[in-house]
């Protein structure tokens, strides 16, 4: 996949980065890491710069996380409560947890987007919620530009500084993913087995 990535990026540079962090966050096995640290290396080389790598990567992530919070937005919590009072085994929640879910992201909603969005795999999901529970669009559209733009920045930055040896970050980074991605699929599991219907 790193091949693939390379050259994209250098037979689109600018927009081949876009693209690619687009397509992270619709689809998130395809790796951040790898994409905004080569985007450092190539800035590293002078094939372009790094703010305008920064701002690439920032731009089309931010694409798909707008994406996704007008999915969630549009379907709202409202028509999500029947579905989970039927399939709450599957879903893992029924309906008095969403509400509670609901009241949480009321009081924490821009500190859950602003963190959430520098945590491997977590980031992509952030819009879901935020629409979902009806997070205002200004404060959405702020906070998680910020926390995309930190996201990419030490990234890219990673990638600059190491050089050809970018491949380092993904090194460390992977790992990471890959066990919040375990831990996810821990939780459902567990979730599932042990999931009982509210009185």
């Amino acid at each position: 996949m790193s091949d693939w990535i390379g050259n994209l990026i250098e037979q689109s540079s600018y927009l081949g980065v876009a693209l690619l962090m687009l397509l992270e966050t619709v689809f998130p096995p395809i790796p951040s890491e790898v994409i905004m640290a080569y985007a450092g290396l190539k800035a590293s080389e002078g094939s372009m710069t790094l703010w305008g790598a920064i701002a690439a990567g920032t731009a089309g992530a931010m694409a798909g996380n707008i994406f996704w919070y007008w999915v969630a937005r549009v379907i709202g919590v409202e028509r999500i409560m029947p579905l989970a009072d039927r399939y709450g085994r599957w879903l893992t929640v029924d309906a008095k947890e969403l509400r509670l879910a609901d009241d949480f992201f009321d009081r924490y909603d821009r500190w859950f987007v602003l963190f959430g969005r520098m945590v491997p795999t977590i980031r992509s999901l952030v819009s879901i919620p935020a629409g979902l529970f009806g997070m205002r669009w200004r404060t959405f559209l702020l906070f998680s530009t910020i926390g995309t733009a930190g996201w990419t920045a030490g990234l890219a930055i990673a990638g600059y500084a190491l050089g050809r040896q970018f491949e380092d970050v993904e090194r460390y980074l992977g790992p990471i993913s890959m066990a919040v991605i375990g831990l996810l699929v821990l939780i459902y599991l567990w979730r599932v087995i042990t999931w009982k219907p509210r009185a």
